[in-house]
């Protein structure tokens, strides 16, 4: 509904990639010193760089509302926690205060 994955199309990154790799030829190279280490191949290209989903207004709207919400439900949890024990700690108090002074 509010989120609809999108595929973003980049033709030139297509294009540029087929036509790179298609003009290489693997050639052994000389060493270049009298090491006797194999010599590494062609570096490999950087992978091509994607661009970043872009989000709607909307969803961070969504989401941002959605948060306040659930810190307000904890919140009022904690607080209604922390009523029922003060209340209990009163109310057993009373009852002891009661049990004394009989």
């Amino acid at each position: 509904m509010f989120l609809k994955p999108q595929v973003p199309e980049n033709p030139t990154l297509t294009a540029a990639t087929h036509s790179t790799t298609a003009g290489l030829t693997h050639q052994p190279k000389a060493p270049a010193c009298s090491c006797h280490h194999t010599p590494g191949g062609p570096a490999q290209p950087a992978p091509p760089h994607r661009a970043l989903p872009t989000v709607s207004t909307g969803a961070i709207a969504v989401v941002l509302v959605g948060g306040v919400v659930l810190t307000a439900l904890l919140t009022a949890v904690a607080v209604s926690a922390i009523s029922v024990a003060v209340a209990a700690v009163v109310l057993r108090s009373l009852l002891r205060s009661q049990q004394r002074h009989r």
